[in-house]
C-alpha cells in the first residue's frame, strides 16, 4: 500500500472532526472551593476558553466546590451565579462574567424643591481581565508586552496546518523557505542567517512547558487538536532563558476528558495548479480509562501536499510533493486533591521528494538539475508533567526527552563534472527539566521561582556523494549543559501600575569537537576537542498601566542571550562567543480583538544584539557559525480590529523593520554564504537578513447562524511581505520578498459535521519566498516561488 492509500485509510478509520466549541463539550469537572479566580483558571486550562472579568470584587469572591459532568460554558455560569454574576457570550471561546443585573425600581415622582445631589467622582473601569496560559497563569490585561493568542479552531480551519498556517496569521514572525521540518523561524527582526549550522535558535519552540529544540530547524509540528497558540514577542531570557532572543512560540494542547468518549475527524483534499493534487486527514480520539481519574487523549495526522516543481533534465514533473505523517497522544491521572501527572508522546515523520526551489532565469517552476535534492526530518518527544497545590502556591514541573534527525541534500555540481550531491545529517538529543512554583493574587501581583536544566547533543555529519563514491567531510559535535535559576516578582504600586521585575542566573557548560572523517581508514583531521564554561545573568522590568476606558500602557526591558560554542571552519575548530540582545519597548492597547467593537495595539521596539552569532559557509561551502559584529534593530508593529456590521469583523496588522549590522572588523568576518571566497563583510550592512522592511495582512471574517443549528463561517485574508536579502555580502545580496499572498476559507455546517471550502493564493501570484535552494555555486540564481493556486474541499464531523 502507497503512503497516500496507508494515510487515507488511517483517516478514514480513526480520524475525527475539529473539536466542537466550548458550549457542547462534555467534560469531567472537579474545581476545588476557593476563590472566582481559582476556579475560573483552572476552568480555562481545562475548557481551553478565556474569560473576562469586568468587577475585581466578583473575581476575588469564595465560591463552593464544583464537580460533575458538564461543558464548560455550563460550569461557568455556576460559578458566576454562585458569586452573584451571569455569563456573556462574546464569541465560542470567549465570555465576561459580569455582576448580575438587577430591575430598575419605577421612577417615582419628584419631590417639591427637590435638594440637589452631591456630585460623584466617576470611578474609571476595572481592566479587563482575560485568563490566558503563562507561568504565572497572569491575566493578559496584567502582562506587559506583546502577547498574541491565536486560537486552535482558527488554525484547523482549512485542514491540519504547521507553522506556514500561523506565520499567514502573524506579521510578526518571518521563516525562511526549504521547506517542512527545515526551515528557520524569527520573530521582530532577530534573525542570524539563512543557513542551519551550529548556533542556537533565536525562536524558543514550546509544547507547554518544555521546549522542542535547542539549536535544530523549526520541527513544524501540526497544529492539530490545540487549545491555542501563544506568540510572546521580543526577548523572553528571564522566564524561558536561552534561544528565545526574538520571542516565543508556545503550543498549548487541548486537555484530556476524564468522564467522556468522543472524538472528531476531518480530511480533505486538494488540487493545485501546475502541480500534483494533495490530501490531509486529522483525528482526534478521546477516552477515559476511569472515570474522573484515568484518561488518554490521541492524536493523529497525515498531510500529502503536492509538488509543482519540474526538472526536465530528469524527465520528472512536480517532484517536490512532501509528506508528513504524526501524532501524540496523552496520559492523564488524577492522582489526589489538587495534584495530577501527565504522559505525553510526540512524534512525527516529514519526507520531501525534493527541494522546492526554481531557477530564476529560467521556464517557470522548473530547475535545472541532475540530482535528486530530498530531505527527512523525524522529530519525537517524551514528556513527564507534574502539576499541583500547596495552599495557595502552585507547582508544576516537567521533564522531557527529545530526539530529531534531519538529513538534507543539496546540489553541489559544478559545470563540466559529474552530478554530485552533498549530504548533511543534523543529530540532536536533549533533556530538559523545569520547575516552578508560583503564586498570582486577582490583582496582578504574585511571585514566581523556578529551576530548569538543559542537556543537548549535536552531532553535524557531511560528505560528498557522486555516482559510485562516497567522500566523508569532517564533521562537528557540540555538548551543552545548563543549569538555571529564575524569577520574577510584581507589586501593584497603585491602583493602576504594576510593575514586575526579574532575574535570571545560569550556567552553561559547553564543548565541541571535529568528528575524525576518515577516507580508506586514513583520518581527514584528528578529533579536535575543546571546553568551556559561561555563567549569564539576565534582568527585566516593566511597567503597566491601567489608563481610562479599558486601554492601557507598558514599558519593558528585557534581555536574551544564547551560548557560544565551537564550530569547524575548513579543517579547525573555531570558537564562537555567546551574543545577547537588550530589548526596550512602549506599548499601547486599546480593546480585544476577538471581544470588543474596535482593538488597538502598537509597539515600538529598540534592540541593541551583541557580538550576534551568525551561520556561514566556509570555504568549502559547509556550514560553519561566527560572531560578525554587532547589530541594532528597530521594530513598529500595529495591529487593530472592528466590527464592522453584524457578524462582519475586519482585521489588519503591519511590521515595520530597521536594522544593520556594524562595528566588525573585515579581516576577521567571514563573506556570509560565499563559497570558495575569504574575503570580509563592510563595517556597516543594511539590513539584517532574511527580514522584510515590511510585513502587513489585512483580513476579513463573517459569521452568521443559517437556521436554527447551521452556521457559516468565512475567512479571508491577504498579506504582502517586503524586500529583504538572503545574506550578507554581495555573493548573497539577491533580492527576495515583495509580493502578496492570499487566501479565503468557508465552512458551512452544524457543530458535528460541516464542510469547508478554501483556496490559497487566489489571483496565483509569482513570488520569491527566498532566494536559496543550493549554497553551492551552479551558476544559476534560484528564487523558492510561492505555491501557485491550491483548492481545498474537505469534510469534518465528531462523536
Amino acid at each position: 500500500m502507497t503512503f497516500g492509500a496507508a494515510a487515507v485509510a488511517t483517516g478514514l478509520t480513526l480520524a475525527m472532526t475539529v473539536a466542537a466549541p466550548a458550549e457542547a463539550q462534555s467534560l469531567s469537572i472537579d474545581l476545588r472551593a476557593g476563590s472566582v479566580r481559582d476556579q475560573v483558571t483552572t476552568l480555562g486550562r481545562l475548557g481551553g476558553i478565556s474569560v473576562v472579568v469586568t468587577d475585581p470584587g466578583l473575581w476575588s469572591k469564595p465560591v463552593p466546590r464544583l464537580r460533575g459532568r458538564m461543558s464548560a460554558v455550563v460550569a461557568l455560569r455556576l460559578i458566576a451565579a454562585r458569586c452573584g454574576g451571569e455569563v456573556e457570550a462574546i464569541d465560542n471561546l470567549l465570555y465576561r462574567i459580569v455582576p448580575r443585573r438587577t430591575p430598575r425600581p419605577r421612577p417615582t415622582p419628584p419631590r417639591p424643591n427637590p435638594q440637589p445631589e452631591a456630585a460623584k467622582t466617576p470611578e474609571a473601569p476595572p481592566p479587563d481581565i482575560i485568563v490566558i496560559g503563562s507561568k504565572r497563569d497572569l491575566p493578559f490585561g496584567q502582562t506587559a508586552g506583546q502577547v498574541i493568542r491565536v486560537s486552535g479552531q482558527d488554525l484547523e480551519l482549512g485542514g491540519a496546518g504547521g507553522t506556514g498556517r500561523l506565520t499567514s496569521r502573524l506579521t510578526t514572525i518571518a521563516s525562511t523557505s526549504l521547506g517542512a521540518g527545515r526551515n528557520k523561524l524569527f520573530i521582530r527582526g532577530i534573525a542570524d542567517s539563512s543557513f542551519s549550522g551550529p548556533s542556537q535558535a533565536t525562536v524558543g519552540q514550546y509544547f507547554g512547558d518544555l521546549r522542542l529544540g535547542y539549536n535544530a530547524p523549526d520541527p513544524d509540528l501540526r497544529l492539530a487538536d490545540l487549545a491555542a497558540v501563544e506568540v510572546l514577542a521580543g526577548p523572553q531570557g528571564t522566564l524561558y532563558g536561552a534561544g528565545s532572543m526574538g520571542g516565543l512560540i508556545r503550543l498549548v494542547p487541548n486537555p484530556v476528558e476524564l468522564d467522556r468518549t468522543g472524538g472528531s475527524v476531518a480530511i480533505g483534499a486538494s488540487a493545485t495548479a501546475h502541480g500534483a493534487p494533495g490530501f490531509d486527514t486529522q483525528a482526534v480520539l478521546n477516552l477515559p480509562v476511569v472515570t474522573d481519574r484515568l484518561g488518554i487523549r490521541l492524536v493523529a495526522t497525515a498531510v500529502e501536499d503536492g509538488g509543482y516543481i519540474d526538472k526536465p533534465l530528469l524527465g520528472r514533473r512536480n517532484v517536490n510533493t512532501t509528506r508528513i505523517a504524526g501524532g501524540r497522544g496523552t496520559l492523564h491521572l488524577n492522582i489526589a486533591d489538587g495534584w495530577s501527572a501527565e504522559l505525553i508522546g510526540i512524534a512525527q515523520r516529514i519526507r520531501g521528494a525534493d527541494s522546492q526551489y526554481a531557477d530564476r532565469d529560467g521556464p517557470f517552476l522548473t530547475r535545472r538539475t541532475r540530482v535528486v535534492e530530498g530531505f527527512g526530518n523525524d522529530f519525537g518527544q517524551g514528556q513527564f508533567v507534574l502539576d499541583g497545590r500547596i495552599g495557595d502556591i502552585r507547582l508544576r514541573s516537567s521533564t522531557g526527552l527529545t530526539a530529531l534527525d534531519l538529513t538534507e541534500r543539496y546540489d553541489a555540481t559544478t559545470p563540466n563534472d559529474p552530478a554530485t550531491l552533498f549530504v548533511q545529517t543534523n543529530r540532536t538529543r536533549m533533556i530538559a527539566n523545569e520547575t516552578r512554583a508560583w503564586v498570582t493574587h486577582a490583582n496582578g501581583s504574585g511571585w514566581l521561582l523556578g529551576l530548569s536544566y538543559t542537556g543537548n547533543r549535536t552531532r553535524l555529519l557531511r560528505s560528498f556523494v557522486l555516482p559510485g563514491q562516497r567522500y566523508p567531510l569532517p564533521g562537528v559535535s557540540n555538548h551543552l549543559h545548563e543549569l538555571t535559576a529564575y524569577g520574577e516578582a510584581s507589586v501593584r504600586l497603585t491602583p493602576a501600575i504594576l510593575l514586575t521585575s526579574g532575574a535570571r542566573v545560569s550556567r552553561s557548560v559547553l564543548s565541541g569537537a571535529a568528528e575524525d572523517a576518515r577516507v580508506q581508514d586514513v583520518p581527514i583531521v584528528s578529533a579536535t576537542v575543546a571546553t568551556r564554561h559561561e555563567w549569564s545573568v539576565l534582568p527585566s522590568a516593566s511597567l503597566l498601566v491601567d489608563l481610562r476606558g479599558g486601554a492601557s500602557a507598558f514599558l519593558r526591558y528585557q534581555q536574551g542571550f544564547r551560548p557560544g560554542g565551537l564550530a569547524v571552519d575548513d579543517d579547525y575548530v573555531r570558537q564562537f562567543d555567546s551574543d545577547r540582545v537588550s530589548t526596550i519597548e512602549v506599548g499601547y492597547r486599546f480593546g480585544r480583538a476577538a471581544r470588543d467593537p474596535f482593538a488597538l495595539t502598537l509597539t515600538i521596539a529598540h534592540t541593541d544584539w551583541r557580538n550576534i552569532q551568525a551561520d556561514f559557509l566556509d570555504s568549502g561551502n559547509l556550514p560553519s557559525t561566527a560572531n560578525i559584529g554587532n547589530g541594532d534593530v528597530w521594530t513598529v508593529e500595529a495591529s487593530g480590529a472592528i466590527r464592522i456590521a453584524k457578524g462582519w469583523r475586519m482585521e489588519g496588522a503591519v511590521s515595520l523593520n530597521d536594522s544593520s549590522v556594524n562595528e566588525g572588523d573585515p579581516n576577521d568576518l567571514p563573506l556570509q554564504g560565499a563559497p570558495g571566497d575569504q574575503g570580509g563583510v563592510s563595517a556597516r550592512l543594511r539590513p539584517i537578513p532574511n527580514i522584510a522592511d515590511i510585513t502587513a495582512r489585512i483580513g476579513v471574517s463573517y459569521e452568521a447562524a443559517l437556521g436554527d443549528r447551521s452556521r457559516l463561517k468565512v475567512d479571508g485574508w491577504v498579506r504582502y511581505i517586503g524586500l529583504s536579502r538572503l545574506g550578507l555580502g554581495p555573493v548573497l545580496g539577491d533580492e527576495q520578498g515583495n509580493y502578496a499572498d492570499s487566501a479565503v476559507t468557508a465552512r458551512i455546517g452544524r457543530d458535528r459535521f460541516g464542510v469547508t471550502v478554501g483556496v490559497s493564493n487566489i489571483l496565483d501570484a509569482r513570488g520569491n519566498r527566498f532566494a536559496m535552494g543550493t549554497p553551492f555555486v551552479t551558476g544559476k540564481e534560484q528564487i523558492t516561488p510561492i505555491r501557485p493556486r491550491t483548492f481545498r474541499v474537505g469534510l469534518d464531523t465528531a462523536f
